[in-house]
């Protein structure tokens, strides 16, 4: 691939990587904040399901960063995600038609970011990651 080609995969990793990076440190600021909206959104034993959300979304969201086992990293913040999306996402259940709307928005964005990290489980990091100087390059024993 191009030097651009893997720069724009480099500033695509990096905008993946940042909403659930931030998303993890905030709900480690906002650690009763985010276990009593997971309550409220039906989640059992709440603080016990928060702390594998919280690591998941820092380790891939750092692994996409970095570039260091990027398909993995990416894999996991699809693992996380999907349940995610189904449980706190339910628009399909909201009455109020403005609610429903925000959550349908929110349900879509986390279907758009399920695409992009398709991508990086199908193609990976490109040029400008750890992972590419773990690869053996043609022609290099």
């Amino acid at each position: 691939m191009s030097w651009i080609g893997s720069f724009v995969t480099l500033v695509g990793r990096v905008l993946l990587s940042a909403i659930f990076i931030l998303s993890g440190l905030n709900k480690i600021v906002g650690f009763s904040h985010t276990t009593e909206y997971m309550a409220a959104h039906g989640v059992p034993m709440p603080a016990l399901w928060l702390l594998p959300a919280i690591l998941l979304e820092l380790a891939g969201g750092v692994s996409l960063l970095v570039g260091y086992y990027t398909r993995l990293g990416a894999v996991l913040l699809l693992v996380f995600l999907v349940p995610v999306t189904l449980v706190m996402h339910d628009f399909w259940t909201i009455e109020d038609a403005a609610a429903r709307r925000i959550d349908m928005i929110m349900f879509m964005k986390n279907v758009a970011i399920a695409g992009g990290l398709l991508y990086v489980v199908r193609f990976g990091a490109e040029r400008f990651s750890i992972d590419a100087t773990r690869q053996p390059r043609p022609g290099r024993v």
